[in-house]
């Protein structure tokens, strides 16, 4: 199989109380589960099992059309769900430091400027989907929404935190509570491993 689900660096319950134990395992295992599975079936036997999930949602429109819709949704899903578990972590939340803050408030008006609206473009999402703070090739930072399992990265630019809003993410323990589901996330964000992708997408 050329995908598979990677495994998290932390436990299923550790996010908790902000994000429940269940809702990560059904996330983890059964929803990016099989977004990997449908993107191995996919793709199995041509020569686009080889490519990596980046290249799969950077350039899914220059697929043949048998598999490109197959690409986009199960490649978007596993390269976004990849991104989220990385940008997690238990006793972490707060608000960043170092360039990546420095950025933030100089071109986002500071982190509760951002914080509301990251917020604003996640509770704004009608229906499936994910909001971003992203980086632009003007090597400038957005904060936008996407639909379904689509990425800023098909767009060219560069994902570096994004929260799930579809309501598998959230819908076990805050129902169809998303502002009080986005406020949690906001305490489980991993400002490090964030930042660590601000500084490689601007060097």
């Amino acid at each position: 199989m050329s995908f598979t689900v990677p495994d998290l660096r932390y436990s299923f319950e550790a996010l908790e109380p902000h994000i429940d134990a269940e809702t990560m395992r059904i996330h983890h295992d059964k929803h990016h589960g099989a977004y990997v599975a449908n993107l191995n079936k996919a793709l199995d036997g041509t020569e686009y099992a080889s490519w990596g999930p980046d290249a799969i949602v950077r350039d899914w429109s220059k697929l043949p059309e048998a598999v490109k819709t197959a690409a986009r949704n199960n490649g978007g899903g596993h390269y976004n769900h990849t991104l989220l578990w990385e940008s997690m972590a238990p006793g972490t939340g707060g608000s960043p430091s170092g360039s990546l803050a420095s950025a933030i408030e100089r071109e986002l008006g500071g982190f509760e400027s951002f914080k509301g609206e990251l917020t604003k473009s996640a509770l704004g999402r009608f229906g499936s989907g994910w909001a971003w703070l992203s980086l632009g090739m003007d090597k400038k930072l957005v904060v936008e929404s996407t639909p379904n399992q689509d990425s800023p990265l098909s767009e060219n630019r560069i994902p570096l935190l994004g929260i799930d809003v579809w309501e598998h993410a959230y819908y076990l323990k805050y129902q169809n509570r998303r502002a009080d589901y986005l406020e949690a996330f906001f305490k489980v964000i991993d400002w490090k491993e964030i930042a660590k992708r601000f500084e490689k997408a601007m060097s």
